[in-house]
């Protein structure tokens, strides 16, 4: 957890199981569920897909599930940390419960990365500890220097997160609208949808924003406040 704390890499708050909504994704957020409950079973897990399939969630999510059983989790994002950090970054995690690496294809083709990868692996899994891992390509056909590190990434299963459609993104604007006891009529649902960026993630993110202006405002989400709030 140092570690962690050291590049003050922090989890967001709303990455749980609880805020995720699967889709056709609903496979691999019970088995990363079931992974985060039972440290006794499923010792690595894969995930690969698009951006904002979620797997960065899902990961994050892993490690608020490790908090609340009283282990330790980190989450560890290798697009940001190839940057700013040295390999070492991945050294001394094996006293962790659940170690959660993004991002695997940034490290791609760069040895001495790879290298500290596949050693984290190993350590891990020595220790009997739980590892997720995600990256936007399938690992089976990802570019290596390393060959035994590719065996390593398909030790456990892997799942290919797929992206939400259309409509089940307008039922989960609706449904996180009615939590927050903001009425979303469906034509103002469908009019956010098309006109801001189309990742349920950032669609989230503006109904935040439209929620704590009409509670201020006291206006209603209208297709009018919506352009005004968010300036479209």
């Amino acid at each position: 957890m140092s570690q962690q704390l050291a590049l003050n890499i922090g989890l967001r708050e709303g990455a749980t199981f609880a805020a995720y909504y699967p889709g056709p994704n609903q496979a691999a957020a019970h088995a990363l569920k079931t992974f985060a409950d039972q440290p006794g079973g499923l010792r690595q897990a894969y995930l690969w897909g698009a951006p904002a399939t979620g797997k960065s969630h899902l990961l994050q999510a892993v490690c608020h599930q490790a908090s609340t059983l009283g282990q330790a989790g980190v989450y560890l994002p290798l697009a940001q940390l190839q940057k700013a950090a040295q390999a070492e970054v991945l050294e001394d995690l094996d006293a962790i419960d659940a170690v959660c690496i993004d991002d695997i294809d940034a490290i791609a083709g760069r040895p001495v990365w790879e290298r500290a990868l596949f050693n984290l692996i190993n350590t891990v899994r020595d220790a009997g500890h739980r590892l997720v891992l995600a990256s936007q390509c399938n690992p089976a056909g990802m570019r290596l220097g390393l060959a035994d590190l590719k065996s390593r990434l398909l030790w456990g299963p892997v799942f290919h997160l797929k992206t939400l459609d259309d409509e089940t993104k307008l039922a989960v604007l609706k449904i996180c609208a009615g939590q927050r006891g903001l009425r979303l009529k469906d034509d103002a649902a469908r009019y956010l949808l098309n006109n801001w960026r189309r990742d349920i993630g950032a669609l989230l993110e503006a109904l935040e924003t439209l929620d704590h202006a009409s509670l201020a405002a006291q206006r209603r989400v209208t297709i009018p406040f919506i352009k005004t709030v968010l300036g479209l």
